[in-house]
């Protein structure tokens, strides 16, 4: 019976030998695996901080063009005001001198139209110098509704060529 009691015993430390082998394998692997994910999450780290990099150096970038946009913008938004301000007192002078009668608005009268030359006398007044066409002068309030309309005019186009130059400047 010897021989019997001693088949257990092998067997139970084949046993405990191949448990160890394996438990001891399993860290082998654990550790080898732990390596990889190691280097792994360092490339990915890695690659994470270049994309951020590049990222924020394309967001100043950016920042920058906008930058330089709105300053331009500002710069063309100054110029048009300053054109618009500029406009609005010499219409306001304008109108000023046609109120005083410092200044007086006249037309030029068609030569060659009969009714006109038969309305308005061809040669000029006693106190005058001027042999040139025939001018009819006009009534201050029309003079008046003239220049609103002209400033009106100016307005539109200074207006118009700041929504231009505003275009423009997105656009390039």
């Amino acid at each position: 019976m010897p021989a019997f009691s001693l088949m257990p015993w092998r067997v139970m430390g084949i046993v405990v030998l191949a448990g160890f082998s394996a438990v001891l394998a399993w860290h082998v692997q654990d550790w080898r695996y732990g390596r990889q994910l190691a280097e792994q999450a360092r490339l990915h780290a890695e690659t994470l901080n270049q994309l951020t990099l590049t990222t924020a150096s394309a967001q100043q970038a950016e920042q920058d063009k906008r930058l330089a946009l709105e300053q331009r913008l500002s710069a063309s938004e100054q110029t048009h005001y300053r054109a618009l301000s500029d406009a609005q007192r010499d219409q306001g002078r304008l109108r000023d001198r046609l109120a005083t009668a410092d200044v007086r608005l006249s037309v030029l009268l068609d030569a060659h139209d009969v009714a006109a030359t038969c309305a308005m006398p061809a040669a000029s007044g006693t106190g005058g110098v001027d042999h040139g066409a025939p001018r009819a002068r006009l009534d201050p309030a029309h003079a008046q509704r003239i220049i609103a309309i002209t400033d009106a005019g100016d307005s539109g186009l200074i207006a118009l060529q700041a929504c231009q130059a505003y275009i423009s400047a997105l656009t390039r």
